[in-house]
């Protein structure tokens, strides 16, 4: 039986095999004609790691819209276009 600890063990897991020690190699806006195949209606930063992922913000598990990139900087935030 599925227990919150064993999703959170299986996407803690899987975000770390995606993610950890990857390193960013290409930061961007995403593009209009990018927005337009989401059918988005704003455009959140984007970034590429080495082994060929991107990532970027949405604003829900759904995808429903591009997202905001919240940092633990002075800036606090990258916002949406």
């Amino acid at each position: 039986m599925r227990t919150d600890e064993n999703i959170e063990n299986r996407w803690n897991k899987r975000a770390n095999d995606w993610l950890l020690n990857r390193k960013i190699v290409h930061v961007s806006y995403m593009t209009d004609d990018e927005r337009k195949q989401h059918y988005w209606y704003k455009r959140p930063v984007m970034f590429q790691l080495d082994n060929g992922l991107w990532c970027y913000p949405s604003q829900d598990d759904e995808g429903n819209d591009g997202g905001a990139l919240f940092l633990t900087n002075e800036e606090g935030c990258l916002p949406v276009l």
